[in-house]
């Protein structure tokens, strides 16, 4: 049996006018929102996705896809709760995750201590085991275009 378990996740939306930027569970003042099925929170989405890769050999559009209306505007929140039933129900604990958000702007590092917050109680860990970090591009790409953000995250499970 396999005592460890590694995943990635990786998740991308657009800018959209109209919305509320959510990251992390958070809501963060700023010009755009992201565009999507859910709220299109970017960081929970590659958390959902890293952890169901290394739990559940699946991922987030397997079990929440975009096509169920069920999901349409959903707090990604409460899809992070249910991947996080998945992966106990799968006999796992969430040891650690490691979490880059790729945007240009706006700032996020103010916003970390709560999201790591919001984050835990979702997961039951402590945050203490949770790590974002931001980086730009340098402006290349659609992320430095200012376009969207994308988002990056590691994950390792303890049977």
């Amino acid at each position: 049996m396999i005592k460890f378990k590694t995943g990635i996740g990786y998740d991308a939306h657009p800018f959209v006018i109209g919305k509320p930027l959510i990251i992390g569970g958070i809501a963060i003042p700023y010009k755009y929102g992201l565009d999507g099925h859910s709220d299109a929170d970017v960081l929970i989405h590659a958390i959902i996705d890293s952890l169901l890769g290394a739990g559940a050999n699946t991922d987030i559009g397997c079990v929440f896809p975009d096509s169920n209306d069920e999901y349409k505007n959903i707090d990604s929140a409460m899809m992070l709760d249910k991947t996080a039933k998945i992966i106990k129900n799968n006999n796992y604990e969430i040891s650690n995750i490691d979490t880059v958000i790729i945007a240009e702007e706006p700032k996020f590092s103010p916003f970390f201590k709560d999201m790591r917050k919001k984050l835990s109680t979702i997961l039951d860990i402590s945050s203490d085991n949770i790590s974002i970090k931001a980086t730009t591009t340098e402006t290349m790409g659609f992320t430095g275009r200012k376009e969207g953000i994308a988002c990056i995250s590691v994950v390792l499970l303890e049977r």
